[in-house]
């Protein structure tokens, strides 16, 4: 049996395991051209024989693991224009980087209703699980019963933080639409209308509670008969729903704030339909700044989201749950910035971000 001296060096190491001092000193820094047995077995040994800072090491942390494997579960896989499909970019890359390999699994609604999971879902085979576009509360709760790391990047709208047991990522919502909101009134909008779902998810939700924070802040009343709040799957119906819906509004506002950019890009080009001039008849604002947004005539005044840097922090949340999972679940909101372009033309625009 090897004996234990007082003062270890890595020629020990070496020797006790019949390797070359070299070898045995890559193995210990990192380096890329060993391979993961030997570095293994050198790791093993120097814990073993208590050699410096692997005095205080447990085994396992140290050991080259097989690539590990998180599932990405969307009941809508991001379009092109969607903030998710950077976001997913983001995370991959950062997730690539700690050896993980991403799975994408799309939940069907017959899935959905059912509470089942994907045919290609192994639960055995999961380390994590990402959850975007998934905004049905008795599916996440599904997906939390597992026991699995799992961050749900925005979520059902009726949604209460101590009911979801996993960690939430959102852009900021609330103080941006409320922001850009209360730019609107200051410039002189006397009435406004919302147009999109706030039940449809929790950031749509915010998006919803920052409008009408800086109604009810400005004094003003919230006329329901100046929004569009049906259902969200209705807004993808027939091309002309728009128009219909607009039609009924007997008194239009002086603005519009909607709930995205395609349902902003949707209202824009229903007005236009009606010969109503953005923004000298009604100004038009929206979330996202999806390309859309800067294509559509007049370009559209709305909020940027830092997608990448969303899907980074998204991988680095899960990373942790996977590291430490007894720790306190988080609800982590990343800055958003309103962007004034035409199509809120009256806005003073001197002393904000413009683009």
């Amino acid at each position: 049996m090897y004996m234990m001296k007082d003062k270890v060096t890595i020629q020990d190491i070496a020797d006790a395991l019949g390797i070359s001092r070299n070898t045995a000193s890559k193995a210990l820094n990192g380096s890329d051209n060993i391979p993961s047995e030997t570095r293994n077995k050198v790791i093993k040994k120097a814990i073993e024989l208590k050699y410096k800072q692997f005095a205080y090491m447990e085994t396992e942390n140290l050991l080259t693991k097989n690539p590990g494997n998180i599932a990405l579960l969307t009941a809508n896989l991001p379009s092109t224009s969607h903030f998710g499909s950077r976001l997913i970019s983001g995370l991959e890359k950062r997730i690539s980087a700690e050896g993980y390999n991403l799975s994408i699994h799309i939940v069907r609604d017959i899935e959905r209703n059912s509470l089942i999971l994907p045919n290609n879902f192994e639960i055995s085979k999961v380390d994590g699980i990402i959850c975007i576009e998934l905004f049905d509360m008795e599916y996440s709760k599904r997906i939390t019963s597992l026991g699995l790391p799992t961050i749900f990047i925005d979520c059902a709208a009726d949604m209460l933080y101590p009911d979801l047991e996993a960690d939430l990522l959102l852009m900021e919502n609330e103080h941006s639409t409320y922001y850009m909101t209360r730019k609107l009134i200051q410039s002189g909008c006397s009435s406004l209308g919302f147009i999109g779902d706030y039940n449809h998810c929790k950031s749509f939700n915010e998006r919803w509670a920052g409008f009408s924070r800086a109604l009810t802040e400005a004094g003003m009343q919230l006329d329901l008969n100046q929004c569009v709040l049906n259902p969200d799957s209705e807004f993808f119906s027939e091309a002309d729903w728009m128009d219909e819906r607009l039609d009924q509004i007997t008194d239009m506002p002086s603005a519009f704030v909607c709930a995205n950019d395609f349902i902003a890009v949707n209202v824009m080009k229903s007005l236009k339909n009606k010969n109503i001039n953005i923004p000298e008849d009604i100004a038009v604002a929206g979330f996202d700044d999806a390309p859309e947004s800067r294509i559509v005539e007049p370009h559209l005044t709305t909020v940027h989201i830092y997608s990448d840097e969303m899907g980074i922090t998204a991988a680095n949340m899960l990373l942790s749950r996977i590291q430490e999972p007894s720790q306190p679940h988080q609800i982590t909101h990343i800055q958003t910035k309103p962007v004034f372009r035409d199509s809120t033309m009256t806005i003073e625009t001197s002393h904000i971000h413009t683009s």
